[in-house]
């Protein structure tokens, strides 16, 4: 919330999801999207309870959407301007956009269909009148008295003791303030909210945040509006320690560059760019209601020439970075104005006087390849035409192709990374789980991993593993995840991809004593089978299957491996690096850590900046692998992956393969 004149673990909704999958395939509803868990959410800003719990059922469930963060529920000052929400005088649930019935009804409707649902909660402040908020109760001692809204943001006493545009900052120090807050958040826990969205966090000291948290009846997934800027007394990154925390630098990234204001090629390594939250803590977007409003020249929205925000939507929904968010939104023409008399759900409609971002096919079909691709949480098999033609993939499990040229037509035939086959382009189709048709356009995969792609000005193409119309995932997958763990990635945790009803991974095994389990979650408290599978036919290269249904494991040695162990030596030059950065070899097999970044093999110095080792494969073995730059003790940072496509040999005795970046 900014002037209204100018302005962790994410997990309930995933177990009620569990139930209702299976409830579907007892019932034997096999049209909906695999039991995955979900990774991006939307804000359905100024929506009705009931138009919500309308939208969960008809398309973000069947979507796959993992939340919706919705308007403040809390009584507040009546008026028509969308920034009176956030002018609370009370915590009872009621207003513009429903009363307490409705709004647990919708909690209800939406957590059964998957959707978790995250409120908008404004505790910062109470609203621009006197210090008396009787229904509460607040009075005059329960505020800071530092009234002046002229705050001067490189002071952090003013930023977090003043009125934020006279809107009555409250004492979050108070103990008693912190317990009327945190009632509030567990009146509304005991509702069935997963989580919450910390308005004006930046202007409470991270410590008030973090005792109002620990007065919260159960675990609950907070993220915290904290804008930064240079020069100011706050950063954002004080507050990962309570929980995410928003990524402005994302949203106005993306806006600089799909606005035409520098090459999208440079969006490549956009993690590492300085000053930026970890992945894992970062909440990102491309609009907000805030900036759409009130930094346009910054920020795409949709009023921007047609197809910027729709392709820069898709990018940040298709690149490993953040948990994304959605923007929904309605029309408008002044920064004050209110939302439409009538709902989307409710006697409007989508497309007229409500937006509606999020059922835009590119967009609520990127957040289906999201889901699919999250066991691949990586940059794979990058391309650009040098200027504002790009294509990347997921580790094989999905590849997009995004086309901000203003007259030219992306025309490239590409390595994907994936497994041959036809898949439906979901971008510029619907893909059909039950019958595997598309209604639109497909894309053909060659065994190569190579495939054509025809992309028109400001338009994009998409397709991933959930996708394809020959035989591949169509659903019917049970667990949200498997994982592998056994002699051949020294008992670590590797996760498996879906793909044709069945997980997979391909692993290789030594000659001393080669075993295995396949788990549903990390901890390994449910793993099959209950003696370890055993591998009977010597070292080598094996492609290993995984029914969660049936609990059947197939171990099927690749053909021409003579189950030999044969020395590579790995190359990467060019390799220069910063103060607690390496080299590492990343790739297909789990020798090189299966394209996850933390099991990459760390390189040794030889004539900086030079890198090579030495690693055992099968002798005959295929491999893919890149060179990767990260950081030698966490893994999400300072991420480089070598350009242009994977390289690739089969393993032969005193093999030496070289890439460099």
């Amino acid at each position: 919330m900014r002037s209204p004149t100018h302005s962790s673990s994410r997990l309930s909704a995933w177990t009620i999801r569990r139930i209702f999958i299976s409830v579907l395939l007892l019932l034997g509803v096999t049209q909906t999207a695999h039991a995955q868990s979900r990774t991006a959410f939307v804000h359905l800003f100024e929506w009705s309870w009931s138009d919500i719990a309308q939208e969960c059922e008809q398309h973000l469930g069947p979507k796959g959407f993992a939340a919706v963060q919705v308007s403040p529920p809390q009584k507040s000052i009546t008026r028509d301007e969308w920034w009176s929400r956030y002018q609370p005088i009370s915590y009872e649930i009621t207003g513009r956009s429903g009363n307490r019935t409705q709004f647990k009804n919708m909690v209800d409707r939406c957590e059964a269909v998957g959707v978790d649902i995250y409120v908008d909660a404004v505790i910062n402040h109470m609203a621009a009148l006197d210090r008396s908020f009787p229904e509460v109760p607040f009075g005059t001692n329960d505020f800071h008295s530092c009234a002046s809204s002229n705050i001067d943001y490189t002071n952090r006493w003013q930023v977090q003791n003043c009125d934020l545009v006279n809107l009555n900052d409250l004492k979050t120090e108070s103990d008693y303030v912190r317990q009327k807050i945190a009632d509030y958040m567990n009146d509304l826990i005991g509702l069935g909210v997963a989580g919450f969205r910390i308005d004006a966090a930046k202007h409470i000291p991270v410590a008030d945040i973090a005792a109002i948290k620990a007065k919260v009846n159960r675990a609950t997934y907070i993220f915290q509006e904290v804008i930064g800027a240079a020069g100011e007394a706050i950063s954002p990154s004080e507050y990962t320690g309570v929980g995410d925390v928003t990524e402005f630098n994302f949203e106005r990234t993306i806006g600089h560059y799909f606005k035409g204001r520098a090459p999208l090629k440079d969006l490549q390594n956009i993690v590492n760019f300085s000053g930026w939250l970890p992945s894992d803590k970062a909440v990102v977007f491309v609009s907000n209601h805030d900036d759409q409003r009130q930094n346009t020249s910054n920020t795409l929205t949709y009023k921007d020439t047609s197809g910027l925000y729709y392709i820069g939507e898709i990018f940040a929904l298709a690149y490993p970075y953040g948990y994304p968010k959605v923007m929904s939104s309605y029309r408008f023409e002044d920064h004050d104005q209110g939302p439409p008399a009538n709902g989307a759900n409710s006697g409007d409609a989508c497309g007229v006087n409500w937006i509606c971002e999020h059922r835009w096919r590119g967009v609520a079909n990127m957040v289906g390849f999201r889901n699919a691709t999250q066991a691949q949480f990586v940059l794979s098999n990058w391309w650009d035409n040098g200027n504002n033609q790009i294509a990347f993939g997921r580790g094989g499990l999905g590849f997009v192709a995004i086309n901000r040229e203003d007259n030219s037509t992306l025309s490239q035939n590409l390595q994907t990374g994936m497994p041959a086959g036809e898949y439906c382009d979901i971008v510029n189709g619907e893909f059909n789980s039950v019958t595997k048709t598309c209604g639109g356009p497909s894309i053909t995969v060659g065994n190569d991993g190579r495939a054509n792609f025809n992309v028109a000005v400001y338009n994009a193409s998409a397709i991933h593993v959930g996708t394809k119309m020959d035989g591949g995932d169509s659903g019917g997958a049970i667990w949200a995840d498997a994982y592998f763990r056994g002699t051949a990635n020294s008992w670590g945790t590797t996760a498996m991809s879906f793909s044709d009803g069945l997980w997979r991974t391909t692993q290789t095994f030594g000659n001393t004593n080669p075993r295995f389990k396949i788990s549903r979650f990390t901890d390994w408290s449910e793993a099959y089978p209950n003696q370890d599978v055993q591998i009977t036919e010597g070292a080598g290269a094996y492609d290993i299957t995984f029914n969660d249904s049936s609990k059947q494991i197939n171990v099927s040695k690749q053909s021409g491996n003579s189950g030999n162990l044969v020395d590579v030596d790995f190359v990467c030059n060019n390799g220069n690096t910063v103060a607690g950065q390496s080299v590492y070899a990343i790739g297909s097999v789990a020798e090189l850590g299966s394209w996850s970044p933390s099991n990459a093999i760390k390189l040794d110095v030889a004539g900086y900046p030079s890198w090579s080792k030495t690693i055992q494969l099968a002798e005959g073995q295929s491999v893919s692998w890149k060179c990767l730059k990260r950081n030698e003790s966490n893994p999400s940072q300072g991420v480089e992956w070598q350009s242009g496509d994977n390289n690739t040999f089969n393993a032969d005795s005193n093999k030496t393969t070289i890439g460099a970046f």
